[in-house]
């Protein structure tokens, strides 16, 4: 017990518990330190990084993180260029991941994010209990009580940062007879053989192209068409980085990317037969392989907490969240990371967030921080006062440069409110769905967006006496917004609301 005791944050009352040290548990972690906000970080891990100290299986990440961008890599704009650094607004704290790259690819290695990480935790002087794991969860009154491996925890909010990173299969009949990708063979046990990879999404597509070296054929499956990035305009598609075995297909190279129901697997003397069912051109397709893999997703970890009252959906694969990432049923249990996903927003154009990832959901994290700090545990948010000359200039530069907009967007989005008596007032970034939904004060919202023809520009929410209208400002072809021709409408849309 002794040696228990010289770890932080022992067994005991807090006001916030935070589990889990990923991105998502770090970034959440800074936040909340940086607002006063008391609470204890714990881990089943014994470092830092998550789901980063083992994966991506074949160690090259799909975000950016460029070492030569237009920008220094110290400013709030280079986020936009480097999408797997933690956020701070210490410069000395900003580009973490960067530095570790060996300039091979502007893709990171899974070690150099891993890296990044960890020095992020040690820099920003980020305290965590390690090896411990969060066991159950239970109320008592109005508060929590989190079993542990260590003791339990009680406190009036928790934040579950425990990723989407459990594997998970469909219920088709075989399926157990097959490895997952999270226990995925050494690439070079493939070498001339026949395998059959069921999904077509960055996972299934991840394999592929990590195998086309080593395999003798390639068949992926499953059954909608697969929906690739550079189509989808949405980094929820299947990444360009892996587009090889596609292009392949198309080519008619000899591997193939099918549109195909599977039905069950059969174990072989020599391998599997896998039967399949065409979807978008029917008919009945057998394969003898001799290797199948499973790329069809992950879980989230949910542990009791559906036996909470903690609403899922999407196979009972997410929480079901409101904007601000809490529990859309249990108040005081909210998510940060990648399970923020499950916080769905407008889904505007039929587009998702960038919440699966880090270059989303770090900004989550900070919205969740504040939003916690100042609904729940009584921390008073500086809210600036802009001079209404000013508005128009600061929210086209927001548009043309807040990385928060671009990495999230038609997600979040920057606010002001317009008080006759108190005059107009920055209320930060919020969630684009809280404020539609929301109502309140006249106020006005700056996002951007990306539509269904892959056309991006920035769009506007302005709240009147009640009733929001939207308005959609032009597009430019370098995507500078601050244009004079974006000022005069800009000025125009906002002349009945500042003037």
């Amino acid at each position: 017990m002794a040696e228990l005791n010289e770890r932080p944050f022992p067994p005991g009352e807090y006001p916030v518990v935070v589990v889990g040290t990923g991105p998502g548990g770090l970034q959440t972690s800074y936040y909340l330190t940086q607002l006063g906000v008391k609470h204890a970080l714990i881990s089943a891990d014994e470092q830092p990084a998550g789901m980063f100290q083992r994966f991506p299986f074949f160690q090259r990440l799909v975000t950016w993180s460029k070492p030569h961008a237009p920008v220094d890599k110290r400013e709030r704009r280079n986020e936009w260029y480097d999408w797997n650094s933690l956020l701070s607004e210490d410069p000395a704290l900003r580009g973490s991941v960067i530095e570790f790259m060996d300039g091979s690819s502007y893709f990171p290695s899974r070690p150099e994010m891993e890296k990044g990480l960890v020095a992020f935790a040690e820099r920003a002087k980020i305290v965590a209990r390690y090896g411990c794991r969060w066991e159950s969860t239970a109320r008592a009154a109005d508060d929590f009580v989190l079993t542990t491996s260590d003791g339990e925890y009680r406190c009036s909010t928790v934040v579950f940062a425990i990723g989407m990173t459990q594997a998970w299969k469909p219920d088709i009949d075989g399926i157990q007879l097959v490895p997952h990708y999270v226990e995925m063979k050494p690439a070079k046990e493939f070498a001339g053989k026949r395998v059959f990879i069921m999904g077509k999404r960055n996972s299934g597509f991840e394999l592929a192209d990590g195998l086309l070296p080593w395999a003798k054929q390639l068949i992926l499956g499953s059954p909608r068409p697969a929906k690739l990035s550079i189509i989808t305009h949405s980094t929820s598609g299947a990444r360009a980085r892996y587009m090889q075995p596609y292009e392949d297909n198309a080519l008619g190279g000899g591997h193939f990317v099918l549109d195909a129901a599977i039905e069950r697997i059969e174990r072989t003397a020599d391998g599997y037969r896998v039967h399949t069912s065409g979807t978008t051109k029917p008919g009945v397709m057998i394969f003898e392989v001799d290797e199948v893999v499973a790329g069809t997703g992950f879980t989230t970890p949910m542990g009791d907490l559906p036996a909470l009252g903690v609403k899922t959906f999407y196979q009972n694969r997410l929480p079901a969240q409101t904007p601000f990432f809490q529990s859309a049923t249990v108040p005081g249990v909210f998510f940060a990371g990648s399970v923020t996903q499950g916080s769905i927003g407008l889904k505007k154009y039929g587009i998702l967030s960038n919440s699966a990832a880090v270059h989303g959901f770090r900004y989550n994290a900070r919205v969740l921080a504040h939003h916690i700090a100042e609904t729940r545990h009584g921390v008073k948010i500086e809210r600036p006062s802009v001079e209404p000359g000013h508005v128009v200039p600061y929210l086209l530069d927001e548009a043309t440069n807040a990385p928060e907009l671009w990495n999230q967007q038609s997600y979040l989005a920057r606010v002001l409110n317009v008080d006759r008596a108190r005059g107009i007032t920055d209320e930060g970034m919020v969630p684009l769905q809280h404020f539609v939904d929301a109502g309140g004060h006249d106020a006005v919202a700056i996002t951007v967006e990306t539509d269904g023809t892959g056309d991006i520009h920035p769009a506007l929410y302005i709240r009147r006496d009640g009733t929001t209208v939207e308005r959609v400002l032009p597009p430019n072809p370098l995507n500078d917004f601050g244009t004079s021709e974006h000022h005069a409408e800009l000025t125009s849309a906002l002349k009945p609301l500042i003037d």
